[in-house]
Formats: structure tokens, sequence, C-alpha cells
């Protein structure tokens, strides 16, 4: 029996979320629904031709970054470089109205320039921002929706692993979707921090302040050592990478190097500390690898049987300008990012997507910051944002995913204004827009 793409195309959506809806994980889902293509479309010789495409993706180079970045953000979250960088941000700023609000979000800001690792920022922001909070009596569903939104913020603020796999996929060059993410990533941080300032000097009640005494000169400058760390591993990955001295992977392994001198020289460095952030990382890379290898697997049968072509076509034809093309696009991201891991969306939707992009004359940069703000959203977005799971658990029993999901809605609008900006206003929020030819 044969079948048409059209048809095929329809088998492949209605397989997949039947799938994913049951509780199969997204890259056995997608790797058996790639497979049901070959054998229904090309034929078993075809399954040597998929494995290539996926050999050749893990294989480069800058894939190694990664399990890197991966493996330094596990280090950091098992030491106290990010406490006491928390307790010198709080020294400052203790006694601002919302102040431990805006406190989680530099800390986020800065712990995302770190490493790009997002599930382990919000659940480290759990467990050392969310007691403070809550024992100041701050309002809980503000709380909730600072420390996810702004634990999330290693989507978009380099060396980001979304941005890092969307070049990859798409060939494009990983520096320059760094240098562009950094102004809507800042725009989003600072959206947050203006956010938690303005609501709680409207409302008081929100975020009482503290009665511990006020620190004086002194005893405030005696906490900035904490904030040496960080800044330092900062300037070593996005320095070493904007200068031009080394690539990303390179970046990756100097940021970790420079993290175990650290630790080594706090002398907070141990063996059971190391073999816990090796087996966080062989874990998450290996989920990583896993949706990668699936969803290559599917992309790759449905570029086979010409699909990308066949949906190119579609939606050219119904002859759009380019925008309201570019606004579906988002539109179809926000609504699969809120069923689908990232991994699986850029890893699908970028073969199909792309090509339309650049029929119509887009920079693939400037739409990759336009899809990892898209992804920000989706941190958040219910039924299934990772952002509530991973702080579910490390909060007290009495806090719900309701709850959470409760918090995350101001924050979700925050996200979808820089999304906005990004699309409609690009001169403002990039620094290349005079390289963007869209066609009229």
């Amino acid at each position: 029996m044969e079948f048409d793409i059209g048809t095929l195309s329809i088998i492949l959506i209605v397989g997949l979320l039947g799938l994913i809806a049951i509780g199969v994980p997204m890259g056995f889902a997608s790797g058996f629904m790639g497979a049901v293509l070959v054998f229904l479309y090309i034929g078993d010789h075809a399954l040597g031709i998929l494995l290539s495409r996926y050999y050749s993706l893990v294989v480069t180079y800058s894939f190694l970054s990664v399990p890197l970045f991966i493996f330094m953000a596990s280090l950091l979250e098992r030491s106290n470089i990010a406490k006491d960088l928390y307790d010198a941000l709080n020294a400052w700023l203790r006694k601002t109205r919302g102040g431990v609000g805006v406190v989680t979000a530099i800390m986020a800001t800065i712990m995302a320039a770190m490493s790009g690792i997002i599930g382990g920022e919000i659940v480290l922001l759990g467990l050392i921002a969310l007691p403070q909070m809550l024992r100041l009596k701050y309002d809980q569903d503000m709380s909730i929706g600072i420390i996810c939104a702004s634990g999330s913020l290693g989507t978009m603020i380099p060396p980001s692993i979304v941005l890092i796999i969307y070049g990859l996929t798409t060939e494009t060059s990983i520096t320059m979707l760094f240098q562009e993410a950094i102004v809507p990533g800042l725009m989003i941080s600072s959206l947050i921090i203006i956010y938690i300032l303005i609501r709680t000097r409207l409302q008081p009640h929100l975020a009482p302040l503290s009665d511990e005494p006020a620190l004086t000169f002194k005893e405030k400058m005696s906490y900035l050592p904490g904030l040496l760390p960080p800044i330092g591993i900062v300037v070593i990955v996005l320095g070493s990478i904007y200068s031009g001295i080394t690539g990303i992977t390179e970046a990756a392994g100097m940021g970790v190097v420079a993290t175990l001198i650290i630790i080594f020289a706090r002398k907070e460095l141990t063996w059971f500390l190391f073999r816990d952030a090796l087996v966080r990382t062989f874990k998450a890379s290996g989920t990583i690898l896993t949706i990668t290898f699936g969803a290559t697997v599917l992309a790759g049968a449905y570029s086979l049987a010409g699909g990308p072509t066949y949906v190119a076509e579609a939606i050219l034809a119904y002859d759009l300008k380019p925008m309201y093309l570019i606004f579906m696009m988002q539109i179809m991201f926000l609504i699969m990012g809120a069923f689908m891991d990232w991994v699986g969306i850029v890893l699908l939707a970028m073969p199909v997507f792309l090509p339309i992009v650049l029929a119509l004359g887009f920079d693939p940069i400037w739409f990759g910051i336009l899809f990892c703000v898209n992804m920000q959203v989706s941190f958040l977005s219910p039924p299934f944002g990772p952002a509530a799971f991973y702080l579910k658990s490390v909060t007290p029993p009495h806090i719900s995913l309701t709850d959470i999901f409760r918090g995350f809605a101001p924050f979700i609008v925050i996200q979808l204004i820089v999304l906005a900006c990004v699309m409609f206003f690009p001169e403002f929020t990039t620094q290349n827009f005079h390289e963007f030819t869209p066609k009229k």
C-alpha cells in the first residue's frame, strides 16, 4: 500500500501525539515514528542513511560542549559558590523592598552566563532562595514565578545549550547566536527585575521588609569576595568565545577546569562531589542524546520522503506576507512547546521551517533567537512546563503543581513581550539587523 506525503504527514503527527499522550518518552516516540515512515514510504534499506545522519550530528566537535557545560553546572550546584553569590548580593539588597526577588533574578542571570543549564538552576534557586522568600513572608505565587522565570534564563543567555543545539542542527554560527542572544536575554532579566520592583512598590504586602538590621558599608564589602568566582568563570567562558581565543568546546573545557580549580582552592572538592557531578552529567547527557537520536531519525526519514519540501510548498502557496508566516511559526512553536521537549522541537521543526525562512530572505540567526525566546516561554507553559516539575522536586509539600503554574502567568507575559520585540523590532534587539533582507 502506497501513501502520499500528505497522508504520511498526518499519520506522523497523530502517531507522535498519541505516543506522547500515553507516556512514551519523546526520544523513543519520535524514533519509532521515524522507523514507521521509513518502512511505509522508503523501505528498510534507508535505515543506514538515518543512522549516518545521527552519527554525523553527535560526532560534531562543538557537540562536546554540551556535556562539558552540564558537568560545570553540576559542579557549581554541589559547591557553595552559588550560595556565596546569593549571600553577597543579598547583603547589598536586603533592605530594598522586593530585594530578595531582585537578588534571585540577578543570581539566576549570572548562573545562566556560567553554564547555560536550566533545570539545575531552578532546583538550586528553589533550595537557596525560596525558603528565604517564604521565611520573609513574600507572596508565594510571586516567589515561585521569580524562581522559575529567572531560572529559565539559561535558555537565552549564552552559553545556552538551546542555542548550541540550534546552531549544530541548522549549521549556523554558534558564536553569532551567542552574540545576538545577549540583548534579548538581558531584556527578559531586566523586565523581571523591573516587574518585581514596581509590583512590590504598588503592593508592599507582597514583599515585607526584613526586620534584620541593615549592614554597615564595611560589612557589605566583606561579602564581595563571594562575587569573584562566578564573575571569573563568566569572564573565562564568554570572554574566550567573544575574543576569538577559543571556540565553544574549548571555552566549555576551560570553564570546567576553572570551576574545578576554584572548588579545590575553596577546599570543597571531594570525591563524592566529583562523582555526583559526573553522574548528573551522564544522566542529563544521556537524556539529550536519546531525544536527539529519536528526533534525528524522524526528521531524517521525513526529509528523505520529501516532507520539508511538501510543507514549504503548502505554506508558501497561501502567498501570505513574510512576517505573517514567521508569526504563524511562532504560534506553532508555542503550541509544540507546551507538549514537547525543546530538543525534539528544534530537531523536528527546523528541517521543515528553516528552508522557508531562508526562502523568505530572513537571517537564520535572527530566527534562532526567536526560537530560543519561544522555548523560554515553553519552560513555563502548562501542562508540561518543565520548570514547574523542577521546582516541585524541592518545594515544601503544601505547594502543589497548580500553585506553581499559577505563579507563572505574569512572567509568561514578560517573555511574550520580549518575543514580540525581537520579532517586530529586530533593529533594537539584535546587533546585526543590517544583514536581514526579508522579501516584501
